[in-house]
């Protein structure tokens, strides 16, 4: 069946009937046909009224021994949950992080993974039930066309893992740490292979990912830290090819997983270009981008309207490295918590369910917090007073 964007004879410069990056505009009747199927599909979503949730992801992100210990005093915080990640320890004594290193070629058993199993098992959540496992894209360490059989089976470990916890998905942090896994650029083969068939290939494998996340969860909830939201601002919003971008080869993926989700799965876009908005109006624009604009770059608008969600990440101690964090004169942090406080209610009010507060430096939990790491009460009251409820 041909797509949306194919019914209307879209072609870019390397023939790929989606690939309109590649051009440097486009004609305003395109525009508007495809503006008005984009409102259709992304404010159908979602049918019922839900309530939005805050979920904490930072540098004091807990493993599943934690979480298991604090859970009842990480509830008593303004979130509705939070992002985790798991150890795993061989039968030979080594151990390490499943989230690190799922994303190459070891293939990971239960029997590794028993500990974290163990602890999420036994999780009482309460209200605090909104927690996502995290999974990444690393070591990376693999080429797209390399045997994937390691990275499907850890993939369908970890939604069995998410699932024994009854979390409600995945936290993918699609972010090249350590291998350029997106960029067609620095691909192995690049040289004797075209942007083309590394476009088809990373489809075929975000297919084979979200399949095998729905294997043992269906109905998951996969938590992106960028969608196509990432790509298409590479691209200069159009002017440039997705083969010319770092993560140009994330769209083909998304198309991918757009195509194999079923049922109630569901993606989420997490913007995490919107880690420093301060205004309503920069919210609203980002909703536009994701539901209008970049729908040249999507290879089928009309299921990414059904099964792509808009989330927010905002960012609490954004550019500390260059202008520090004082937990006590805030006059000289990015947010005063009065901005941070506005920033939260508006993604809160933008977002289709959630928004995700990130910090460094400031530690909403951990083992004994110092004075200066400590989130310091302004913050937490104004992301109190954020919520809708």
């Amino acid at each position: 069946m041909e797509t949306f964007a194919q019914s209307l004879n879209i072609k870019g410069s390397s023939g790929d009937s989606r690939r309109i990056g590649a051009r440097p505009y486009l004609r305003l009747e395109l525009s508007l046909c495809i503006g008005i199927w984009a409102l259709w599909t992304m404010n159908a979503y979602p049918a019922e009224s839900v309530t939005k949730k805050l979920i904490e992801f930072g540098w004091d992100e807990p493993d599943t021994v934690f979480l298991r210990s604090n859970i009842q005093h990480m509830a008593e915080t303004p979130f509705d949950g939070c992002v985790f990640h798991a150890d795993f320890r061989l039968a030979s004594g080594n151990k390490g992080s499943f989230t690190w290193q799922a994303w190459g070629t070891q293939t990971f058993s239960e029997d590794d993974l028993a500990g974290a199993f163990a602890d999420l098992k036994a999780l009482r959540p309460g209200r605090f039930k909104y927690n996502f496992l995290r999974f990444n894209t690393t070591p990376a360490q693999v080429d797209w066309f390399d045997d994937y059989s390691a990275v499907l089976s850890n993939a369908a470990l970890a939604a069995r893992l998410a699932r024994a916890g009854n979390c409600p998905g995945i936290l993918f942090d699609i972010e090249q740490y350590e291998g350029a896994l997106f960029d067609y650029r620095k691909q192995r083969d690049a040289k004797s292979k075209s942007w083309e068939l590394y476009a088809t290939q990373a489809r075929l494998r975000g297919s084979q990912v979200m399949r095998a996340f729905q294997e043992v969860s269906p109905g998951l909830c996969v938590f992106l830290t960028f969608g196509y939201s990432l790509p298409w601002s590479e691209t200069g919003q159009g002017k440039k090819s997705l083969a010319e971008c770092r993560y140009g080869l994330l769209a083909s993926f998304l198309d991918g997983m757009v195509q194999a989700a079923e049922g109630k799965s569901r993606l989420v876009d997490g913007h995490e270009l919107s880690y420093g908005f301060k205004s309503a109006a920069q919210f609203a624009s980002a909703r536009q981008t994701v539901s209008h604009d970049l729908l040249p770059i999507v290879q089928d608008p009309k299921r990414y309207g059904q099964v792509f969600t808009l989330g927010f990440g905002v960012w609490l101690d954004r550019d500390w490295r260059t202008r520090g964090w004082d937990p006590a004169d805030f006059s000289k942090n990015y947010f005063s918590p009065e901005e941070f406080g506005t920033s939260v209610g508006e993604a809160l009010s933008a977002c289709d369910e959630f928004v995700w507060i990130y910090s460094e430096s400031p530690r909403w939990w951990g083992p004994a917090p110092s004075s200066q790491n400590k989130v310091p009460v302004p913050y937490i009251d104004a992301m109190r007073k954020a919520r809708p409820n």
